[in-house]
């Protein structure tokens, strides 16, 4: 099996990390985009030994992160033995799915009796950039750019606490969305929603935006029974 090591050199190699305060919050924060990017697969042994080399810190920084992965439910971490890359937990990835299936059927309801032109205007120009994304076939920035689409309708409905709140949580959904999104068409009926959520909001029609987020969201564990069969080593229920 790949290394940690060996997995987070297979993405460009960044800046090295500040070794003061915010050390720790920056390898959680890299290792977190590398485990929902599946640079590091769910199995991957984490030595704390090694990131520490490979960040720079000492191994302080990288207990503190690994222990906030384990909160999430990201690692699993075996006394005196091993810390490895949890599997996806379809129960986890079912409840994160549901409470942010709460809170932006509200908030889309929000923003569509709002009339906020120029959220509009910022929603279309972050759906332009994920259709550049998609056609070049570069999925890690299409999928910052979904999440970029999603964190402004919570930051223009006053609830960017709730958009933490929501990612915290989104750990095992994340990684299976990134697990069906090379599907054919996958990325494009992510774009083609965003445009039919931007178009209810912007018409004013709260009923509309919450059925096309309500379909938006529930794609990919639809798909669940066809991700499960091409990556079972991948899964847990």
């Amino acid at each position: 099996m790949e290394s940690s090591h060996t997995a987070l050199r297979a993405a460009p190699r960044p800046a090295r990390l500040d070794r003061g305060r915010q050390a720790a919050p920056q390898v959680f924060e890299r290792l977190r985009n590398a485990i929902v990017a599946l640079e590091l697969p769910p199995g991957a042994p984490l030595s704390r030994a090694e990131l520490a080399g490979q960040f720079g810190v000492s191994s302080t920084p990288v207990r503190d992160a690994l222990m906030r992965l384990e909160e999430e439910g990201l690692v699993d971490v075996f006394p005196q033995h091993a810390t490895v890359v949890s599997r996806i937990n379809v129960d986890r990835a079912r409840q994160a799915h549901f409470l942010r299936q709460a809170l932006e059927l509200e908030i889309v309801r929000l923003l569509a009796e709002r009339h906020d032109a120029a959220l509009v205007i910022r929603l279309d120009h972050a759906i332009a950039l994920q259709q550049q994304f998609a056609k070049a076939g570069d999925f890690e920035s299409f999928i910052a750019g979904d999440n970029d689409f999603h964190a402004q309708l919570y930051a223009a409905a006053g609830k960017q606490d709730l958009w933490t709140l929501v990612r915290s949580r989104s750990g095992h959904i994340d990684r299976l969305r990134r697990l069906h999104l090379p599907s054919p068409g996958k990325a494009q009926n992510i774009v083609r929603h965003h445009r039919l959520i931007t178009r209810a909001i912007e018409a004013g029609d709260a009923e509309a935006a919450q059925q096309h987020l309500r379909k938006h969201l529930s794609g990919t564990l639809s798909e669940l029974d066809k991700i499960r069969s091409r990556y079972p080593e991948y899964l847990t229920d």
